[in-house]
């Protein structure tokens, strides 16, 4: 589940601004707003919302590390040669 915290990262990971994130998921900026003023799990939000801005940040090269005790989190995914 992505969390308030990993799509801020993300963001900034990729040096977006929030109408970046947007018109690459194909959703509003006032949804990336609202999504971002939120803390942990975006568990109220759609779906298909949520997957469309994974996807846009996972085509970017980067990777959701889910909860696994040691918290979630976020990183570049290995380039292959």
């Amino acid at each position: 589940m992505l969390t308030a915290e990993q799509l801020r990262a993300a963001r900034g990971f990729l040096r977006w601004d929030q109408s970046t994130v947007a018109e690459r998921a194909g959703v509003s900026i006032e949804t990336i707003k609202r999504l971002e003023r939120m803390d942990g799990p975006l568990m109220s939000t759609k779906t298909a919302t949520l997957h469309a801005i994974e996807e846009a940040f996972r085509s970017a090269g980067l990777e959701f590390i889910p909860e696994n005790g040691g918290g979630a989190g976020i990183r570049f995914r290995e380039r292959k040669s």
